[in-house]
């Protein structure tokens, strides 16, 4: 392995406390009248960030984290709400595939930039409150740190690069991802697009690259391109996604042997 592509949200950063937040905001921005506002007037109308136990607590939290790994971008926030709020059971890829086809493509999109404008709007309001609901995943900084001599380093996201440079930065490893090797959501929609251009830009066969993701549908896509695929197992995924991973020959790795695999 000569370049380590990571995700951010799921493998670098606990990120779903904040996305929540911010997703439960912009959808309430465009559908003021949803049910799924009631009893949340805190979430809805605070500019100060809660924390991320009371985001936890919210009933709504978990069934959102248990769709989170059928999506790909921040529109899919949108229908993960969507779907809850109309009581549709979206248990695997392509049912969750079947519902969001059936979506306003213009809806998704206006979600999608209401989305990115509120965040930077909460993040400017309370940047330590924005900071705390995404944490790290510490033990695999530390890895990181010891390993950023033996590969090159990069992310792939469809997060905005300015929320990954800052929080990158607030953990410490900033200086380990140069800004040519942070491709975030206007590389492309799709993960392909993200290692097509980094195995350009760096001159690294794509078999002596590795993708570590959180979302089997995102190693699903790149597969084909010959890189090695590995399923973060610490992020949001479940027993849905490791099986699925295992099936289809991917690396699954969890933060303990996250280094024995990616690095032997």
């Amino acid at each position: 392995m000569k370049l380590l592509a990571l995700d951010f949200d799921g493998v670098i950063a606990d990120s779903a406390p904040e996305a929540f937040w911010v997703a439960l905001r912009t959808f309430a921005a465009l559908r003021p009248e949803t049910r799924l506002a009631a009893g949340r007037a805190a979430l809805l109308a605070e500019r100060q960030a809660p924390s991320p136990g009371a985001v936890a607590e919210d009933p709504l939290y978990a069934p959102f984290l248990a769709l989170m790994p059928l999506g790909n971008r921040a529109e899919d926030f949108g229908v993960a709400l969507l779907a809850l709020e109309g009581g549709a059971a979206l248990p695997d890829q392509p049912r969750y595939d079947a519902f969001r086809a059936r979506q306003s493509g213009s809806w998704l999109r206006d979600y999608h930039d209401r989305f990115y404008r509120i965040r930077e709007e909460l993040c400017a309001a309370d940047p330590r409150g924005w900071h705390a609901l995404t944490a790290p995943y510490a033990p695999f900084l530390d890895l990181l740190r010891r390993r950023a001599g033996d590969a090159l380093l990069a992310i792939a996201t469809a997060k905005d690069r300015r929320s990954v440079a800052a929080l990158l930065s607030s953990y410490g490893i900033g200086h380990l991802f140069p800004e040519r090797r942070i491709l975030d959501k206007e590389t492309g929609v799709s993960k392909v697009e993200h290692l097509v251009h980094l195995q350009r830009a760096e001159g690294v066969p794509f078999s002596e690259i590795t993708f570590l993701d959180d979302k089997v549908n995102h190693l699903d896509r790149v597969r084909s391109l010959g890189v090695r695929c590995g399923l973060a197992s610490w992020g949001y995924n479940g027993p849905r996604e490791v099986q699925a991973a295992r099936a289809r020959g991917y690396l699954v790795c969890a933060l303990a042997d996250a280094e024995a695999l990616l690095f032997s």
